[in-house]
């Protein structure tokens, strides 16, 4: 894979392939918090502007991102307020220009829902179950499902292999076999849970809070999963603290979605496979030049430490009771 994907993608060819699909750029042009795919605020005469979203070159086949295009398009048609792309006059959503792959998107204003306050948690919680009541319809085709061989295995391979310090090495060997022991135990202890499509990254940043609404945005990691893996991330705090979110997560959830209690069992599991993919996943992305500007913390002996004790923590919250509904 080239090691500068985006070296071609200088402001003036963001604004020409804007304006290849007709519109008229006042020339403004400003990027946005985004690493995995380059993401920009383009400003257009006379009208609101537009957000061009460019995708990582070899990350996604042309067919998994129309899948996932189409699945926002199904919950935009039910009401729901995601930030779905803009279509050109033939239904055309994905487009082309230099080799770079690009959808346009309306510029849409919020703030980060405040995930301590219950009136939040019961909205996203009913949020979610309206998208999982719609997303249980059919399955996606092209699109990967949530694993973990792809997020917990091959990471941790990945890491041992080409980026921990060999100082650490054995620690981080040692601790990470009996992760996935506890993470796959964990699983079998949930037994055959469903999947289905999901968000599957509803971290605060991909929620938009306006008129007392979440709104959802940036689909990119949708794929299949249990449906606890849009739910985890809203809980916060310590173990009571999260007692207390699940419930009222649940409730407004069971508004539309019945939940499944036994997917309980996952969160701990999830919790401990996303910190181990997001660590793989920066560490994949070393040589585009934006990651090692973006994230200088990484890949130092001091990171690389804290990270061994956060998986620590997780191997401790692994042996926990698992979270109830009362």
């Amino acid at each position: 894979m080239n090691k500068q994907p985006f070296f071609e993608l200088t402001p003036d060819t963001v604004l020409d392939a804007v304006e290849s699909l007709g519109y008229l750029s006042d020339g403004r042009i400003m990027a946005l918090n985004s690493y995995e795919n380059r993401v920009y605020q383009v400003g257009i005469e006379e009208k609101t502007p537009l957000i061009a979203k460019f995708y990582r070159p070899q990350r996604w086949s042309n067919e998994q991102i129309i899948e996932e295009h189409q699945f926002m398009y199904e919950l935009v048609e039910q009401e729901l307020s995601v930030v779905a792309p803009m279509k050109n006059e033939i239904d055309e959503s994905l487009f082309t220009f230099k080799d770079f792959r690009f959808s346009l998107f309306e510029r849409r204003g919020g703030r980060a829902p405040e995930l301590d306050d219950p009136e939040h948690q019961f909205q996203l919680g009913r949020t979610i179950g309206r998208i999982h009541h719609i997303s249980q319809v059919r399955p996606f085709i092209h699109r990967p499902a949530l694993d973990i061989q792809s997020y917990g295995v091959d990471s941790a391979a990945f890491i041992s292999q080409e980026f921990i310090p060999k100082s650490l090495k054995n620690a981080y060997d040692s601790l990470t076999s009996d992760l996935l022991r506890e993470i796959d135990a964990a699983f079998k202890r949930a037994g055959a849970v469903k999947q289905i499509r999901v968000h599957g990254d509803c971290h605060a940043g991909n929620i938009l809070w306006r008129d007392n609404t979440p709104h959802f945005v940036d689909f990119d990691d949708a794929r299949m999963a249990p449906a606890i893996q849009d739910l985890w991330m809203f809980l916060t705090g310590d173990r009571q603290q999260q007692q207390l979110q699940i419930g009222e997560v649940i409730e407004g959830y069971n508004e539309f979605s019945d939940f499944n209690p036994r997917e309980l069992h996952l969160i701990e599991a999830l919790r401990t496979l996303r910190m181990m993919h997001y660590a793989a996943w920066i560490a994949r992305r070393w040589d585009d030049p934006a990651f090692p500007h973006n994230f200088s913390w990484f890949n130092t002996e001091r990171y690389w430490g804290e990270h061994l004790l956060q998986l620590r923590e997780q191997f401790s919250a692994l042996q926990e009771p698992v979270l109830r509904l009362l």
